[in-house]
């Protein structure tokens, strides 16, 4: 379908229907909200919206990723995996009419890896591809969490180094950079699965407990301690192996961890190597080793990271990690993969709050509006409008002919004009245009020919 082909709405039923007696009764108004939890974004808000995907998208770019995109409505197996993330509760999921089971896609890293194994022996390595995409879950809302947002994801396929993590982490500093936000604004907490693995194998709790486990560390910042040692419990953890795990969890530096694990430990290499490339791609300043971040999704197997703001307002602004078992998850062949996911509803709450917004989103980014002061002067305004249009610039033809001067000069200012183009009958027969600058105040008559100038 390429246009309106089908409506629900009878256009030729009258608006309001006779009631009893024959007396036209006047129609309920329709609810004029959207549903719980989305967003409507009429031109302000769009406008901003338009200008942090093009950071997100530029930023990816600039990198050398590939932008894909994917349905919003996935198979619901691509998202039901091991039990206890809380993100299989929030799914969005329904049989359709043919009788599948499909969901919103909750997350775009599983559709991501489905089409990675898609591209089979194809795919040249490394890949490094990025979306700008809406999820949907159906969770409780808070500030900066709705049931709907948009999220920028760039993933890197094929590289098995921390290399790959520290391109990303490169990439998110260079877009918090880009927008204004500074490294004593936001930090991003840094660790590894490696870190909670290593601590349960010492205590002996065996591997199948390991996703749940993360589940339930991955709240240590939400939940008092005694809620995450009864959940703990309720895993069947040791109380002795509960006590070394949230030890473990409030370490602060590497060296702590070394101390625990040993310096032979993947865990302490990893991160070690990772903070030394931060520090030769010069955005040290803005990790913080944290070894309670776990991330909750159960795919992460290696490092994992979360961008939070440093006044502690706000809940987690970004996060991703290294996933190098999902696709054998999703019945393939597992490659190294890490990435990252970026949240627009955080961010832009952070945004606001700072001050950071551009002012010129505040109207429109019309360059001219003509404005044809006859109804004779109109198929005169129409060609003008044409040329310029061709010429690349945009603009904005009043078409009704009761409007008048002040109107077009307001109508101006709303849309961000820069030109005023009046078409007047006294510079017509001149052969001019009359063309004001909105800038600079200034009015000068051009010839209609080099308008386009």
């Amino acid at each position: 379908g390429g246009g309106r082909t089908a409506t629900t709405i009878n256009p030729d039923r009258a608006a309001d229907s006779p009631g009893d007696g024959g007396k036209p009764q006047k129609k309920k108004m329709i609810d004029l909200q959207p549903p719980k939890g989305t967003r409507d974004f009429p031109p302000e808000e769009m406008r901003a919206r338009n200008w942090l995907f093009g950071h997100f998208r530029d930023v990816a770019r600039s990198f050398g990723f590939d932008e894909f995109d994917a349905p919003v409505l996935e198979s619901e197996e691509l998202f039901v995996r091991k039990a206890g993330e809380e993100i299989t509760q929030q799914l969005y999921n329904f049989e359709d009419k043919g009788n599948r089971r499909v969901a919103l896609r909750p997350e775009l890293t599983p559709s991501f890896a489905r089409l990675i194994l898609q591209q089979g022996k194809s795919l040249a390595l490394p890949a490094k591809w990025f979306a700008v995409g809406q999820c949907w879950r159906y969770e409780r809302m808070t500030r900066g969490r709705r049931r709907e947002h948009y999220q920028w994801n760039m993933d890197i396929v094929g590289v098995a180094g921390v290399e790959a993590e520290a391109e990303l982490l490169a990439a998110i500093t260079t877009f918090f950079k880009r927008l204004g936000i500074t490294s004593a604004d936001v930090g991003i907490k840094v660790s590894s699965r490696k870190v909670l693995a290593a601590v349960l194998s010492r205590y002996g709790i065996p591997d199948d407990a390991f996703a749940p486990v993360c589940v339930v560390v991955d709240k240590i910042d939400k939940l008092p301690r005694e809620k995450i040692v009864e959940e703990l419990t309720a895993l069947d953890v040791a109380a002795e192996a509960i006590e070394g795990i949230l030890a473990a969890m409030e370490m602060r530096t590497i060296a702590d961890l070394e101390a625990l694990l040993g310096e032979d430990s993947e865990a302490v290499c990893d991160l070690r190597t990772l903070f030394s490339h931060a520090d030769a791609y010069g955005y040290g300043d803005w990790l913080v080793f944290d070894a309670s971040v776990v991330r909750g999704l159960s795919y992460y197997t290696g490092v994992v990271f979360e961008g939070f703001d440093r006044a502690g307002e706000l809940r987690a602004i970004c996060g991703g990690g290294r996933y190098d078992k999902l696709l054998s998850a999703l019945g393939g062949e597992d490659k190294p993969m890490v990435g990252f996911g970026f949240g627009d509803a955080v961010i832009m709450e952070l945004v606001n709050d700072k001050g950071l917004l551009p002012a010129n989103l505040k109207c429109g980014s019309v360059d001219d509006i003509v404005y044809p002061m006859t109804a004779k002067l109109r198929p005169a305004a129409m060609g003008i409008a044409a040329r310029l249009r061709a010429s690349g610039r945009a603009v904005d033809l009043i078409m009704e002919d009761d409007k008048k001067a002040k109107w077009a000069f307001k109508h101006a200012e709303r849309s961000g004009a820069k030109r005023v183009l009046l078409l007047g009958e006294k510079e017509w027969e001149q052969g001019v245009v009359r063309v004001k600058d909105l800038a600079t105040r200034e009015e000068i008559d051009v010839k209609p020919e080099d308008l386009c100038n």
